[in-house]
């Protein structure tokens, strides 16, 4: 394969970082629900079905409808739905699947999905999405009580359970302590649960984590569910935190190097056309050098790109034009989300090439 830059999957660590967190689910008692944001392609949220994930997170309409037309049948769609149309698409659906369950953290939001499916003749499962501290979407945890009651109120929609997305956040702040990041969002969102449940909510589940906090968070008792992304794949970022090895990443980026005009600089053929920008380097707390980890040459740093270029600073003269890197990104998911295909690569060193169905879902 001489075409680059593409991906490859290593399809062995792929299915060992799928079996780790189905075991420790399975372990702490917790539903599995993967998002599927990481690799975007049926066929893998098929594998982590199969090792014991309840069905599959998605941030997307179009995302979910991708993952129902090759036959996944239990999806959640974490994500805020506030238009009429995307709430017509929801209904639609609905129809199609065994389970579907939508986010709300408005009353916009929760009034359109209520007279939509009014008008589809359907009742909606729904959960309340709560700011937990990243101060991203979901409604402010103080206020959330009062908005469950609203939502609870209105016409065919069935209030399902809570869920927040915090990530390594701990009071507020960035952090690298995992275990206390998972703890308070734990704690946080059990304790909203015992409120609601006093108030006469029926809240089944309480549904949090992500791939840093998945194992202190799913250990608090009373959560119910997981759903972590990156660990399918992982990257540099998940080994900044602590919850991988290097080896345990399944996805690198193959690139060519296209030039050498100094013996302190390589170029090769992928730039922000091929690795995400999203994850930069030397930020606090993760403080990752570069723009990804080159495998065979990790003291030399990735140090910036444009669209087609990728500039490596070098501390030897090694590297040779026509040379191909193994490059593991600082952030998979939104990496794998530039590109049209992965190639996987079986156990007897073929490989098999896979289209990411649902890339560029953004709707």
């Amino acid at each position: 394969m001489d075409q680059t830059p593409y991906i490859v999957i290593d399809e062995k660590i792929l299915l060992e970082n799928i079996r780790k967190m189905a075991q420790l689910a399975k372990k702490q008692n917790v539903k599995l629900r993967p998002h599927i944001k990481t690799h975007k392609t049926p066929y893998i949220a098929k594998l982590q079905i199969a090792e014991g994930a309840v069905g599959i997170t998605v941030a997307k309409i179009s995302e979910a409808k991708v993952m129902a037309s090759f036959g996944i049948d239990d999806i959640f769609i974490a994500y805020p739905i506030v238009s009429s149309s995307k709430a017509k698409e929801v209904c639609e659906l609905n129809d199609k699947l065994t389970n579907l369950i939508v986010c709300v953290d408005s009353i916009q939001g929760a009034k359109v999905l209520s007279e939509c499916a009014k008008a589809y003749q359907q009742s909606l499962l729904v959960r309340l999405e709560v700011d937990t501290g990243l101060e991203r979407t979901g409604v402010d945890y103080e206020e959330a009580v009062n908005l469950a009651k609203q939502v609870a109120e209105m016409d065919n929609l069935t209030l399902q359970g809570i869920f927040t997305f915090k990530g390594a956040v701990y009071k507020g702040e960035a952090t690298l302590d995992t275990d206390l990041a998972g703890n308070e969002e734990g704690e946080l969102m059990v304790k909203l649960a015992n409120e609601l449940r006093k108030s006469g909510h029926n809240i089944e589940d309480i549904s949090v984590g992500s791939t840093p906090t998945a194992a202190s968070v799913s250990a608090v008792d009373g959560v119910t569910e997981i759903r972590p992304g990156t660990y399918a794949f992982n990257d540099v970022m998940q080994v900044r935190f602590g919850v991988c090895r290097m080896e345990d990443c399944a996805a690198h980026v193959v690139s060519t190097v296209v030039s050498t005009p100094s013996q302190h600089r390589a170029v090769i053929d992928g730039g922000s056309k091929t690795f995400a920008t999203d994850v930069q380097p030397n930020c606090s707390p993760l403080n990752i050098k570069g723009f990804g980890s080159i495998v065979d040459y990790p003291d030399n740093e990735f140090v910036r790109m444009n669209e087609e270029h990728g500039v490596i600073s070098t501390v030897c003269s090694e590297m040779k034009i026509g040379q191909q890197l193994k490059i593991i990104p600082n952030h998979i998911c939104s990496t794998i989300n530039l590109h049209n295909f992965v190639y996987l690569k079986k156990d007897n060193d073929e490989y098999e090439k896979l289209t990411i169905e649902a890339r560029g879902m953004i709707q």
